[in-house]
């Protein structure tokens, strides 16, 4: 084939791609199946109605849009929201009043557990979909303190603080009776060697903890070693939060008269940890039937790591109907897990 027919293929194939683009645009806007005529009257596609028509054709042979009834407009396939997406040349920007209500909603948080529930409300807000939030994966996490408080002579309250502003607390009933002294040097000695490690190398750094004592406080020693092993391999991944779940029944049409499935899916908590735990760093895009759970199959997921850049210390994302926003959703996303990001670890 020669150049010039390369070059009048892609030409064809750019005109196509904008009339799928089109029918994407009007039907996230109006929910109504799309036509011919209504293309040529909204879009500036500069092309004859009849073209349009011989694109939008040439879209539904090979599986972009399709006619849900006969006589009726085109509406996107799975497969033509995904071309949309991966052809997406730029993603819609937050407006200013946006980013500042995000970033002043965050900035008021007062622990982690209030980060992660304001992180999840203004996701819902500002999306109109549910949004997921993974709280921060401890094994991930770097320790910045522990504590150890004697609450009885021979009970002793654990206090695990990680860099995300993370706490974790166990008390457990010793072996024999801990002095103020044995606790102090075991305070000492574990936050030496353990403060600002990551939690999953914590176990190599308390191996030679036990040489550093006497016969006598053994059995005290090995238990508190043992304790901090559990709570520092503690999977806290399986933790998540959701808001905005009504937001699902606003959308009408098919999907809500379908929504059971959705809802059933979403009470799964090892469904949303295996949604979460597909998602990358950056943003990652899931549509319809690439789901793995049946029950998904009529919604989309945009979602994203959020943490140190590079080193994501958890996942948050939204999940809604096919037919929605993927521009202004992906922005928001992005910007959320940004900002989020920024403040666990600026707070540390």
């Amino acid at each position: 084939m020669s150049a010039k027919c390369f070059g009048e293929v892609a030409v064809v194939e750019e005109r196509r791609f904008e009339v799928l683009r089109a029918i994407v645009e009007d039907y996230v806007a109006t929910e109504e199946p799309v036509g011919s005529k209504a293309l040529a009257e909204r879009h500036n596609l500069g092309v004859s109605p009849a073209t349009i028509r011989n694109d939008m054709a040439s879209l539904e042979e090979n599986g972009f849009i399709t006619q849900p009834h006969t006589s009726a407009g085109r509406v996107p396939t799975d497969k033509g929201y995904r071309l949309f997406v991966d052809k997406l040349a730029t993603v819609k920007p937050l407006s200013p009043p946006e980013r500042r209500a995000i970033e002043s909603f965050l900035q008021g948080s007062v622990d982690l557990d209030d980060a992660i529930g304001r992180t999840v409300r203004i996701l819902a807000q500002i999306t109109h979909q549910v949004a997921v939030v993974q709280y921060p994966s401890l094994v991930r996490s770097t320790l910045r303190h522990v504590e150890l408080v004697s609450l009885t002579p021979t009970r002793v309250m654990f206090v695990l603080i990680t860099d995300t502003g993370r706490v974790e607390q166990r008390s457990v009933e010793m072996p024999a009776q801990c002095t103020e002294r044995l606790l102090g040097e075991l305070r000492s000695h574990i936050n030496v060697s353990c403060a600002g490690k990551r939690l999953s190398d914590v176990p190599l750094q308390l191996n030679e903890l036990s040489a550093k004592f006497g016969p006598d406080d053994l059995s005290v020693v090995r238990t508190v070693v043992t304790t901090l092993l559990e709570m520092s391999a503690e999977q806290s991944d399986e933790r998540i939060v959701l808001a905005g779940t009504s937001n699902l029944a606003k959308f009408g049409g098919e999907f809500t008269s379908n929504m059971r499935p959705v809802l059933e899916a979403l009470e799964e908590q090892v469904v949303l940890l295996r949604l979460l735990g597909e998602a990358a760093e950056d943003v990652t895009v899931k549509i319809g039937h690439e789901h793995f759970d049946h029950g998904l199959q009529t919604t989309s997921l945009i979602a994203s790591g959020y943490g140190r850049a590079g080193d994501p210390l958890a996942t948050l994302g939204i999940l809604g109907p096919t037919r929605m926003d993927y521009p202004g959703s992906i922005a928001a996303v992005r910007a959320v897990a940004a900002y989020v990001g920024a403040f666990l670890t600026d707070s540390a």
